[in-house]
């Protein structure tokens, strides 16, 4: 059974599309020579994916130590927080899968605004305070 594995490079002092374009034949050259079954690279608007499938974690730690590989690595746009190298896959969510989207809070509902109008009682209460209806009704209430 084949394993995903993910490599994202967030966009640093220069953008990470730059760094995979620059990048990208290597890796897969790479991956391919050290058993990958399958790849494929997403771009985001925070930085890049890479993602690749091998038969086994020996083939994935075989390619994560090699030399070019961790040239690559070094040279990530931003080198102190803009790299996240894990199992799995689905662009940051660190699954195989994809994350299914999660219900919406308080059922997706949201208070709908109630008709209001004047009666006799509401408007004495309102003389009351100083205000009219005129009042209310420029004041957008």
């Amino acid at each position: 059974m084949s394993s995903w594995y993910s490599i994202e490079v967030f966009d640093g002092a220069t953008s990470a599309s730059v760094w995979a374009e620059a990048y990208r034949d290597v890796l897969i050259e790479t991956a391919i020579t050290q058993g990958a079954t399958d790849w494929s690279w997403h771009r985001h608007t925070w930085g890049v994916v890479f993602e690749v499938s091998f038969a086994g974690e020996g083939a994935w730690d075989g390619f994560t130590n090699l030399p070019v590989v961790r040239a690559a690595l070094d040279s990530v746009p931003d080198p102190v927080t803009g790299l996240i190298v894990y199992r799995g896959r689905g662009g940051s969510s660190g699954a195989q899968y994809p994350r299914k989207p999660r219900p919406l809070l308080g059922s997706g509902s949201a208070a709908l605004p109630l008709p209001w109008t004047l009666g006799f009682e509401e408007s004495l209460h309102l003389s009351a305070l100083g205000l009219t209806r005129a009042n209310l009704v420029g004041a957008g209430l």
